[in-house]
């Protein structure tokens, strides 16, 4: 159940984007139905498509619901796990508050940034709980090699810079000029130049590739799994940062954005197996952790 809820946390990300990228963010103008007196959307595209969003949020809350469950039944019960399962149900509550801010906000960037970010340190939430499940029950919670730390700080500096592109690039969420409330929707944009904040998103992405490859040359020939795990991260980065260079000069097409938000998410769990591995690796390898990634 802990992996379901990871795959589910990692699927709504990507269901969200495709909300925003076929503007479909007010296709349900109310919280937390759809429309004034009515629960379930009508036969329309946009409607249908924020509806099976939010659907996949009853499928998150039932599979979170679930894990805290197991870990409070379980035998012997483990306070790690009833802790980090209890931070998913507290985070899946604080998205559902957010996303009725993201509609009755008009899609206002700032909100919308937020509810991608939250989901972020949800999927983090997820992919602790899952690793910590798989070990035995006398096995205390390790720290995570200095590196790593870097390596998911740097990680996190992409993340927060992404957004800053999507809330200034073309894709708004909406359709402009719906009727909205007797009134045309105005959907707002973060008032920054793209160039430059794609500029600093792409040095972010830079300086992450540089760390990972860091830490994959000062980690060869010591842990093989953690070794072939940096070098999957690397593969998956290089390509998301390709892509990211083929959108930006083909104009930013909404297909490829979705992509790049899923390739996101795939970095993002992928960075955090990395530095659950690290604890391991440095408590049976102390000579690993002195290695440090510029962050």
């Amino acid at each position: 159940m802990c992996v379901l809820s990871l795959w589910a946390l990692c699927a709504i990300i990507v269901t969200g984007a495709a909300v925003r990228l076929t503007g479909s963010g007010l296709g349900c103008t109310e919280w937390p139905t759809c429309a004034e007196g009515r629960v379930v959307a009508p036969l329309e595209y946009h409607a249908m498509i924020e509806f099976v969003n939010r659907l996949i949020t009853g499928v998150v809350s039932v599979a979170v619901i679930v894990a805290v469950a197991g870990s409070v039944v379980r035998i012997p019960r483990r306070r790690d796990l009833t802790r980090w399962s209890l931070g998913l149900v507290v985070g899946v509550l604080a998205q559902i508050v957010i996303g009725a801010f993201v509609v009755r906000s008009d899609l206002e960037y700032s909100v919308v940034a937020l509810h991608f970010l939250v989901s972020m340190v949800l999927v983090a939430a997820a992919v602790v709980l899952v690793h910590r499940s798989s070990t035995p029950d006398d096995e205390e919670p390790r720290r995570w090699a200095g590196w790593a730390r870097a390596l998911v700080g740097a990680c996190v500096a992409v993340l927060v810079s992404g957004p800053l592109v999507a809330s200034a690039g073309p894709h708004p969420g909406a359709i402009e000029g719906a009727a909205r409330d007797g009134g045309d929707l105005v959907l707002r944009r973060l008032p920054i130049d793209l160039v430059w904040v794609a500029r600093i998103h792409s040095a972010t992405v830079w300086v992450f590739v540089l760390g990972v490859v860091v830490a994959a040359w000062r980690n060869r020939g010591r842990d093989p799994l953690l070794g072939r795990r940096l070098v999957d991260l690397l593969v998956v980065t290089v390509a998301q940062g390709a892509l990211g260079y083929v959108q930006y000069f083909s104009g930013v097409p909404a297909f490829l954005v979705g992509i790049h938000v899923l390739g996101a998410t795939l970095m993002w769990v992928m960075t955090l197996r990395v530095a659950q591995i690290s604890a391991g690796a440095t408590a049976e390898s102390p000579e690993i952790s002195p290695a440090v990634v510029p962050a």
